[in-house]
């Protein structure tokens, strides 16, 4: 069984230890998520994991048989189209192939039969080479990953520098999977996918035959797909068996059981050092010796640092506001000549916590843009409620001036002291010397962060967010989290991250095809809903090449062969890969004969062309019966 094991790794960048002490192995059942604080080293160790990166020490041993594929983040592609930067991923097949294709031109050119034998001979041994690898399927596995994950066959013309961001992110996804490698490692796998690609992918994932390592802040894609948990922290890892929250859970549980144990352990510390100075110099100064030796030697207890989480506080309470937040009324907007929505209608009540859901381009941001004033609708009615005061939070952030620290961008804005500034912002996770750093210098996540705590500050009773999770670790996830369920008003939220549609929101309202559905509950309530309305079909069989098409008539079938066959999926499989081997042998046996057939020595003597005629004719014969074949296991 494959197997790739991690031994004590460690890793520093100066005096900067980033991990040490890492162990654990990773077989073809595992499906692990590596997670941790943004900055922790996740991406570093899974480098040093695949020799990407040096490590100081430890050792990570690997059969040299076994392939790692890889999922980065960002990625060089070096193929003027889809399909052929699709294609660099079977570059040892096609070296095969080009193999393939010198030796059947070498065997034709041959001018002795021991040449020739030797020729094939060889050339049979790099077809079987090229069968093993899978050299008679790729193209069907191409078409198959790349339209799961949301390609057409149109895209396979296209420049791979003409994709967005997150095309780009699946055509490094697909790359990975191609190769079906037995341990794949991905970095961030769902950033930039709508929700659509992400269930494929989490299908695909848990029915993946090998090993996984991937760094996620998705947690429910984790709970999908995971089957153990590493968390690296404090420069050490925690393993945990089963999905994020179960790990979560016993994470929780062992912490309490350590706090425990640290609280008892320090109680005894303080009473042996009572008694080792009440009685160090008296009559029993023998036994309180013993004891400052016991004391010494005794391992101490240390609490890790708690994780950073959200600090509970107060809002200063918006002002109330009427029952009927929003309401739309068949509301259309177009850009030019394409509709983007069309005859919308919706209600927000006060204290709702609204999801708006669907694929990406199906026109979410527009609508709220629509909400705020930002964009005028074409026809329709969108009536903001008595004493609402709206904040929006954009995914750009134009609210925050980056000429100013953190600490004054609140303390500024608001006209609070630096201690209450410093309260409000550990909220979110800003804390020591990260409230002097200048805004334009913060991180994407950093700048989400403090731009939901402003909006939180302004006093609105409805707030508007637009993929607020963007960019955030886990941490601050959990931190966004906690302040909108502690939030006394109403909000409406765009995000693909379902973990936290579960916990925060209690209506989901899905736009698709320009129009409005509502499901009253959560992001789990409203999937069960649409898998209720729409059964998952099974997967269908990838269309056969059209000239590979050979249609069998039954009445053209006798009657006593009109039989049921049940084939075993697998050996059906094999049949089927063992045909295909013996028809790209048929047609390169039949591509020498042409080669015959046109050279002029062979045309000037009539009975070897007539001979070569016939070899062709009886060659073509084989093929067809052997296509046919084909076409009976399809069936």
């Amino acid at each position: 069984m494959s197997l790739l094991r991690v031994e004590n790794i460690a890793k520093s960048y100066g005096i900067r230890a980033l991990f040490s002490g890492v162990s654990f192995d990773i077989d073809r059942e595992n499906k692990i998520g590596l997670i941790g604080a943004n900055g922790a080293g996740k991406t570093t160790l899974m480098n040093c994991i695949m020799d990407r990166e040096e490590y100081d020490s430890g050792k990570v041993k690997i059969d040299t048989a076994d392939r790692i594929g890889y999922v980065e983040q960002q990625a060089v592609f070096t193929g003027s189209t889809l399909h052929e930067e699709l294609l660099t991923a079977f570059a040892d097949l096609l070296e095969l192939a080009d193999r393939k294709k010198s030796l059947e031109e070498a065997a034709a050119q041959s001018g002795s039969q021991k040449k020739t034998d030797d020729i094939m001979h060889e050339y049979a041994k790099v077809s079987e080479e090229f069968e093993r690898l899978g050299g008679y399927e790729y193209e069907n596995k191409i078409r198959r990953i790349a339209f799961g994950l949301g390609f057409g066959e149109i895209d396979f013309l296209k420049s791979p520098q003409d994709f967005s961001g997150g095309q780009k992110t699946r055509i490094c996804l697909a790359k990975a999977l191609l190769r079906e490698p037995d341990f794949l490692f991905l970095d961030e796998p769902t950033n930039h996918l709508d929700v659509g690609m992400i269930e494929w992918l989490e299908e695909f994932l848990r029915n993946y035959k090998g090993g996984i390592l991937m760094i996620s802040h998705d947690r429910f894609f984790l709970d999908r797909v995971t089957t153990s948990i590493i968390e690296l922290i404090d420069q050490k890892i925690d393993i945990y068996d089963g999905n994020y929250t179960k790990a979560m859970r016993v994470r929780t549980d062992r912490r309490a059981a350590l706090e425990s144990a640290f609280v008892k352990q320090q109680d005894h510390i303080k009473k042996t050092e009572e008694y080792i100075r009440k009685y160090k110099a008296g009559i029993k100064s023998k036994q309180a010796r013993g004891r400052e030796k016991q004391l010494k030697r005794l391992e101490r207890i240390i609490l890790p640092p708690d994780p950073a989480g959200f600090n509970y506080f107060l809002f200063n309470p918006p002002m109330e506001c009427a029952q009927k937040v929003l309401e739309i009324e068949e509301l259309s907007f177009s850009f030019g000549a394409s509709v983007i929505c069309e005859n919308l209608t919706m209600t927000v009540r006060k204290g709702d916590g609204i999801a708006l859901v669907g694929p990406n381009g199906a026109g979410k941001t527009t609508l709220l843009k629509l909400i705020v004033g930002e964009l005028e609708a074409g026809s329709g009615r969108i009536k903001i409620g008595s004493r609402v005061k709206i904040g929006y939070f954009s995914q750009h952030h134009e609210e925050l001036n980056g000429q100013n620290t953190v600490l004054a961008e609140i303390t500024y804005n608001y006209g609070i002291a630096d201690e209450q500034a410093r309260n409000y912002l550990g909220a979110f996770l800003f804390s020591g010397d990260n409230v002097y750093k200048i805004v334009a210098e913060l991180s994407g996540g950093e700048k989400s962060r403090l731009a939901l705590l402003k909006l939180m500050m302004d006093g609105a009773n409805f707030i508007i967010l637009d993929e607020p999770t963007n960019h955030l670790d886990i941490p601050a996830r959990e931190a966004v989290e906690n302040a909108l369920m502690t939030f006394p008003g109403t909000f409406l939220v765009i995000s693909h991250d379902r973990y936290f549609l579960d916990k925060v929101t209690n209506c989901t309202y899905e736009m698709e095809n320009g129009k409005l559905n509502q499901y009253d509950g959560n992001y789990s309530y409203y999937r069960q809903k649409k898998l209720l309305e729409n059964p998952p079909e099974k997967e269908k069989q990838l269309p056969v090449k059209k000239e590979h098409q050979h249609v069998i008539k039954e009445k053209s079938l006798p009657a006593k062969n009109k039989k049921t066959v049940i084939f075993n999926e697998d050996r059906k499989e094999q049949l089927m890969k063992k045909c295909e081997a013996e028809i790209a042998m048929l047609e390169a046996e039949l591509k020498l004969l042409e080669h015959d057939m046109n050279d002029p020595s062979f045309q000037q003597d009539p009975q070897k062309s007539e001979e070569i005629a016939k070899t062709y004719a009886g060659k073509q014969e084989e093929i067809d019966k052997k296509y046919e074949e084909w076409d009976k296991l399809m069936q």
